[in-house]
């Protein structure tokens, strides 16, 4: 629509005939009264994309007090689950807006009591719940308290002057893992590969992580020396078997780690590792022993004798320092010796010490384990060879040849009687 031009002009003012070609101009009047207009048109096109797209805006200030009845506390957990005194860990508490078409303003979120203490701050700065959404709230915490059920308090204020509190009961149980040996050797040999059988329990309401079992022991070898389990959940146990191999009398030492929450903690448990004669295995035992001396060597003969209840493999008697081995018999092998059974040895050797040397008696066990002992005998009583002793091994000849030749006499005079 164009608007009616509008034209003043006074009598006393001269109009050249210039300014009126210039002021008579239709377009450039009709130019300067569109410019409001269609800024106008602009502006509510603009509005109306904008109520368009963006959906129902709320108008801001207090909303209605009767929106605050459906904001509630809709989770919460503790990590862990259950503290130890002195453990830290964390409280996360999930807050719920519950209206379709409000949004709640939150100015202040806390946590903590003297006995489950927050260790950081406190959420102060101004935020929103936007409609049926939820958000978190996590505190740290430190467990300064004994065993026992706690209740300490979260508070959440909004609207102003409404808020939100809620005890959240947490339980600190200083009950550790429990670890038990639950098979092993009534007694140990030196060398000798034996396997022993640990249970580890969890007797906690919470589940443990990173459980490691390490063994470890003075003059032993163990494999393996350790023993990654992983989780274990409340009641639940598990067996970890290992081997060991000890070289003497030790203590057997099992330590047990495992983390609660982010906290680590451990168990430590010993046992003795003694040894004794193994009622079912072999005892080879050395008897009989005869010492003779002869141009400076010694020559020992005895018995080896099984008094065990297995098998003894490749039984070996061999002398040690300060003897020094000598042949014909610089060690002797007896082979197997069932129980009960024996076998004789015997053994020749030098030594400067004439008091007494320790023989070493050797075998080898079911699985194959070298086992030793040793036994001294004493020299002092040694018997000393002669040639003469030799001589009465030809008695025996002598006897024989006699009685061959009685026997011939005594048939030939039977045989001329009959002649005759």
């Amino acid at each position: 629509m164009q608007l009616p031009r509008i034209m003043t002009r006074t009598a006393q003012t001269p109009v050249s005939q210039k300014s009126l070609r210039r002021n008579s101009n239709p377009r450039s009047t009709n130019k300067v009264a569109h410019m409001p207009l269609r800024w106008g048109i602009v502006i509510l096109v603009v509005l109306a994309a904008i109520s368009l797209f963006a959906g129902p805006v709320y108008a801001a200030g207090e909303p209605d007090a009767s929106a605050g009845r459906n904001v509630y506390i809709s989770g919460m957990n503790y990590n862990p689950a259950v503290f130890f005194t002195g453990d830290k860990g964390t409280y996360t508490v999930y807050v719920t807006n519950g209206n379709s078409d409000q949004t709640v303003s939150v100015n202040h979120a806390s946590f903590g009591d003297g006995d489950i203490q927050r260790t950081s701050g406190t959420y102060d700065a101004t935020s929103t719940i936007g409609p049926l959404q939820t958000r978190s709230y996590t505190f740290s915490v430190v467990a300064d308290a004994d065993d026992g059920i706690y209740y300490p308090t979260f508070s959440l204020s909004y609207f102003g002057s409404l808020s939100i509190w809620q005890d959240a009961s947490v339980q600190v149980d200083n009950t550790p893992l429990v670890v038990v040996v639950t098979d092993m050797p009534d007694t140990f040999s030196q060398g000798r590969k034996d396997t022993v059988s640990v249970q580890i329990a969890n007797p906690r309401n919470n589940e443990v992580n990173n459980v490691i079992l390490e063994v470890s022991g003075d003059n032993a070898t163990f494999m393996p020396a350790t023993n990654y389990i992983g989780k274990l959940a409340p009641g639940e146990s598990t067996t970890v078997n290992f081997t060991i191999v000890p070289e003497q009398p030790t203590t057997l030492k099992l330590n047990v780690k495992y983390s609660n929450g982010d906290n680590l903690h451990n168990v430590a448990v010993s046992q003795p590792i003694s040894f004794l004669m193994d009622k079912k295995d072999a005892n080879p035992i050395i008897t009989n022993v005869k010492v003779i001396k002869e141009n400076g060597i010694y020559d020992v003969t005895g018995d080896v004798t099984n008094a065990g209840l297995q098998t003894a493999n490749g039984v070996t008697v061999t002398s040690l320092s300060p003897a020094v081995p000598m042949d014909p018999f610089r060690s002797y092998i007896i082979w197997a010796l069932k129980p009960d059974d024996f076998g004789s040895f015997e053994i020749t050797f030098t030594s400067d010490d004439t008091t007494n040397v320790p023989l070493q008696l050797s075998y080898k066990d079911k699985d194959g384990n070298v086992i030793t002992s040793q036994q001294r005998v004493s020299l002092e009583e040694a018997s000393t060879s002669t040639p003469q002793s030799v001589q009465p091994g030809l008695l025996p000849v002598i006897g024989v040849i006699i009685v061959i030749g009685l026997a011939g006499g005594g048939y030939l005079v039977v045989k001329k009687r009959k002649n005759r």
